[in-house]
């Protein structure tokens, strides 16, 4: 493949990946149930899926945000009694995050909403498509995850 080809190639995946990306924010923000944010979401579904306290530095970490937007969510999702924020015991200046009840009744409420969308999706594209783009995404999340 000659650079140029590769260039647009490039340029084509990519303009591709962010109007997706845009499309999908917006329609998927548009389902969540009123008040709730997709920043909101990401991070009630994460806390869920790994069962376990996570740190504000953490959670900013894996979502590659800054750790004061990080705060401003989690101080959020803490007022709507989604999460609980609890001091480490051993080093009063860390904290440690939670999902509470209301928060995972949050997360499947908003699971519910915008599942039809995504499965309506699969189903438009074909299971078969989905299953063999799933490994490029992946590796493509992976590359630009090693970046940073």
């Amino acid at each position: 493949m000659s650079e140029s080809s590769a260039e647009t190639l490039s340029v084509a995946l990519f303009s591709e990946m962010f109007m997706a990306d845009q499309l999908a924010r917006n329609r998927l923000s548009k389902a969540l149930p009123k008040g709730m944010e997709l920043s909101h979401f990401s991070v009630l579904n994460h806390l869920a899926r790994v069962g376990e306290e996570k740190s504000p530095a953490q959670l900013a970490k894996s979502f590659h945000v800054t750790r004061g937007a990080m705060t401003n969510t989690l101080n959020k999702l803490e007022w709507a009694g989604h999460v609980h924020i609890r001091p480490d015991w051993d080093d009063a200046r860390r904290k440690f995050v939670t999902i509470s009840p209301s928060g995972r009744a949050a997360r499947d409420a908003a699971l519910a909403a915008i599942t039809p969308i995504i499965s309506n999706m699969v189903k438009q594209i074909g299971a078969e498509n989905v299953r063999n783009v799933l490994p490029v995404l992946r590796e493509m999340r992976q590359i630009l995850s090693d970046v940073e």
